[in-house]
């Protein structure tokens, strides 16, 4: 594994352990973001891993295509809510009229995002030969 695929996923395990970090002081729309950033990361660490530039996109389903493309088995992160996930890296940043992202996302949403993205690092995990 070349030193540019291991830089990429030790930030995704920052973002991962950031987004743990929010959750438990219930910063629940932080955790979002950074799981959803965890997520982004470890798959673009897979696309460098095959000599793939990755696209400059925060879209989990972008990237999955992409993966896909590369003849990646990407079913596992099919199976996953990435559309929701995607969507956390702008709502839980951005107030949306007069609602904070405080205000719309709970110790649900964090859970289920940080469910997602720890599923995202292992399968990332095991397509980069389980390192």
């Amino acid at each position: 594994m070349t030193p540019r695929v291991q830089a990429w996923l030790r930030q995704a395990a920052d973002d991962l352990a950031m987004a743990e970090l929010a959750r438990r002081e219930s910063f629940h729309s932080q955790a979002c973001y950074h799981a959803s950033q965890a997520a982004e990361k470890a798959c673009k660490a897979v696309l460098i891993g095959v000599d793939v530039e990755p696209p400059r996109s925060h879209s989990l389903e972008r990237l999955v295509e992409a993966l896909e493309a590369v003849g990646l088995d990407t079913q596992p992160l099919r199976a996953l809510r990435l559309p929701a996930l995607s969507r956390m890296n702008t709502a839980t940043r951005y107030p949306d009229g007069e609602e904070a992202p405080r205000d719309l996302f709970d110790g649900r949403d964090s859970e289920d995002a940080l469910q997602a993205a720890r599923a995202v690092l292992a399968w990332a995990s095991q397509a980069l030969g389980g390192s």
